[in-house]
């Protein structure tokens, strides 16, 4: 176990928006100008047949939860562990409740698209976890999942003398993970850029994650390579 998806740390991490807030707050999209959420948010509309019900898990503060919300003929249940997460969910007009992705209180095969962006290296029982969004989808239904690559703001730490932590789902190992449940996976590669204005700004982001890792000073801005993979499995 990692910080990553030490249960502790994942609790503290996410009682308050604040760290969350101040890592998405840097992100910028790829070169050629598209945006992670965004391709996620494009695969869940192409899983779309109808009057569709759809399922977040790992709603974070409710951004995604309002856009897919949005969609036409979509009913969304968004559900994070956090309940101040799920309270500022709710406030952005979303169904919003407390579960755990481990034991999701949901009948079989009640959704048609389940989302969880960005959460999946937190879980404790990756394996249960995935079982879970796998009971829950109705057949034929359809899995997208966000998480980051190995690679996802190396040189960052790298120059804090720091290491970026191997997680349990990233864009290397996802794949394999999610085939071993789903006939067809595809995934869509992004390469992802942090602008930071100045060395506070990286230095918060750092802060954010409680690394404890302290960044040499530097004059004027600086750019991070980030590396996402947005998955789509059915």
């Amino acid at each position: 176990m990692n910080q990553l998806d030490d249960p502790d740390h994942v609790r503290t991490q996410y009682s308050t928006e604040d760290h969350l807030e101040t890592r998405r707050s840097v992100w910028r999209p790829t070169a050629d100008g598209l945006d992670p959420e965004t391709e996620a948010l494009r695969a869940i509309d192409r899983a779309l047949v109808g009057d569709a019900r759809v399922l977040e898990v790992g709603c974070g503060t409710g951004v995604m939860a309002e856009r897919i919300h949005g969609l036409p003929g979509v009913t969304l249940v968004a559900t994070d562990f956090s309940p101040r997460f799920v309270d500022l969910t709710a406030a952005r007009g979303v169904d919003a409740r407390q579960a755990d992705i481990c034991y999701l209180p949901f009948e079989d095969a009640s959704f048609d698209v389940v989302y969880a962006g960005w959460m999946l290296y937190h879980v404790r029982d990756l394996e249960r976890a995935l079982n879970e969004v796998r009971r829950v989808l109705r057949p034929g239904g359809t899995f997208v999942s966000v998480t980051n690559g190995q690679d996802h703001l190396v040189d960052l730490h790298k120059d804090a003398g720091g290491r970026v932590a191997r997680s349990q789902f990233s864009s290397e190992t996802g794949e394999s993970v999610l085939r071993r449940r789903f006939a067809d996976v595809r995934r869509h590669d992004l390469e992802t850029r942090a602008v930071f204005p100045d060395h506070a700004s990286a230095q918060a982001y750092l802060d954010s994650t409680g690394d404890g890792l302290v960044l040499p000073g530097f004059e004027g801005g600086r750019e991070y390579a980030g590396s996402v993979t947005v998955f789509e499995a059915r």
